[in-house]
């Protein structure tokens, strides 16, 4: 058989759709890494990644997935027998500490239900106990990709300096970069970990550090023996746009072209898009009767949606049930919560009429899976959007009737 009709829903959590604009950029022919267009494009990207982090120090680009961005900032701010305080809030802060270990960091794991985010009082008493400062950094995932809770980095931030600790805080923003509302300097964040595929709308293959002056000094006096991930050597080549190694030059096109579409839109009414487009995902999930699988609103992510599945049913079959009949690829549950979620990503190049496909197709997999539940979700949520339609943009006054 060949390919289905018409397009392919990818509502996974990230990678996500990456738009038209940022496919032809990225096709553009490989220009030469050591020439000055290079150097100029170098400066262009470097220059429009502070802006998306909100923050006016470097931020330093790898070629890498998520994951070797978690290990630049740890390598390059700690040594082999510190010790990390950090949060578990899901499968990816687990996978963070688990590498800390193996890079012979000893972890501090602020236990967690996966359901809620990261506690700033918790922290606080914690690094009130250590008086002889022997934590040297707060690890924090901003937004858990695994199970759609956000953590108050802010409050995580006031924690720290309740509690007068000089640890470093480091934050993941892999999912929730230009999606969900982030400030680096503001918040007093220390390193900022990102990654090019989700809500910056890229292919996976660019991580990034996001670095505080704090952490340079970290960085220049300590650390551990590395070379790849070294921030002095990239820093250095970065004063002109060029890198020490190659660099993914065409994915570099495509993140100018990221960066300009993202400051066109406007970074808070990207937001505002994220955020109305979570909300109508989750009266579309309570109204189907589900659960929505994070505990606390206040967490709720506007990147993604876990939804629990009632007990005695697989998340799995549903999922394959979709994807085999709608050509939509949903998020499947990892971990302790495999078979037990799916997830719905909602963030990047994504607008009003795609949810309503995303969510047309849950709806419909939910009745042909067997999955108890009342139908109606996808008007609740279509009737939600257009009431914030309506509520943003105006019917001309003299719009005729029929003739």
């Amino acid at each position: 058989m060949g390919d289905p009709a018409g397009r392919h829903f990818l509502q996974i959590p990230g990678p996500t759709n990456v738009p038209d604009r940022i496919l032809r950029a990225i096709e553009r022919p490989t220009i030469d890494h050591r020439g000055p267009g290079f150097g100029r494009l170098g400066r262009q990207v470097l220059g429009g990644l502070r802006e998306i982090f909100k923050t006016r120090g470097n931020v330093l680009i790898f070629p890498s997935s998520g994951t070797g961005a978690w290990e630049a900032a740890l390598v390059n701010t700690l040594s082999a027998g510190d010790t990390v305080l950090m949060s578990e809030t899901g499968h990816f802060s687990t996978l963070w500490s688990a590498m800390a270990r193996r890079l012979g960091l000893r972890v501090e794991i602020l236990e967690g239900d996966w359901r809620t985010g990261a506690d700033p009082a918790r922290i606080e008493a914690r690094l009130a106990e250590d008086r002889a400062r022997t934590i040297k950094a707060v690890t924090v995932v901003h937004n858990e990709t695994s199970t759609g809770v956000t953590s108050p980095v802010g409050a995580v931030r006031a924690a720290l300096d309740a509690a007068g600790h000089p640890a470093l805080l480091l934050v993941d923003t892999i999912s929730s970069l230009a999606s969900i509302d982030y400030r680096h300097d503001e918040w007093g964040v220390d390193v900022t970990i990102g990654g090019s595929q989700k809500g910056l709308m890229l292919p996976p293959g660019l991580g990034f550090n996001a670095v505080s002056d704090k952490a340079m000094t970290a960085a220049r006096s300590g650390g551990m023996v590395r070379s790849y991930w070294d921030w002095e050597a990239m820093l250095g080549a970065n004063e002109t746009g060029f890198f020490p190694y190659t660099p993914a030059t065409n994915l570099l096109h495509g993140l100018a072209e990221a960066i300009d579409m993202l400051i066109e839109e406007g970074l808070d009414n990207v937001f505002r898009r994220h955020d109305r487009h979570a909300e109508a995902t989750r009266r579309a999930v309570r109204a189907w009767g589900l659960e929505v699988w994070c505990r606390d609103p206040t967490g709720y992510s506007s990147s993604l949606t876990a939804v629990r599945v009632p007990r005695g049913h697989s998340a799995d079959a549903l999922r394959h049930i979709i994807l085999d009949r709608f050509d939509m690829s949903l998020g499947n549950g990892l971990g302790r919560l495999a078979d037990r979620v799916f997830r719905i990503g909602h963030l990047g190049d994504f607008n009003d009429l795609m949810l309503a496909g995303t969510l047309s197709g849950v709806e419909m997999g939910l009745d042909l899976a067997g999955v108890p539940h009342a139908r109606g979700g996808v008007g609740v949520a279509l009737a939600y959007l257009a009431g914030e339609a309506a509520r943003t943009v105006a019917v001309p006054a003299t719009a005729a009737g029929p003739a």
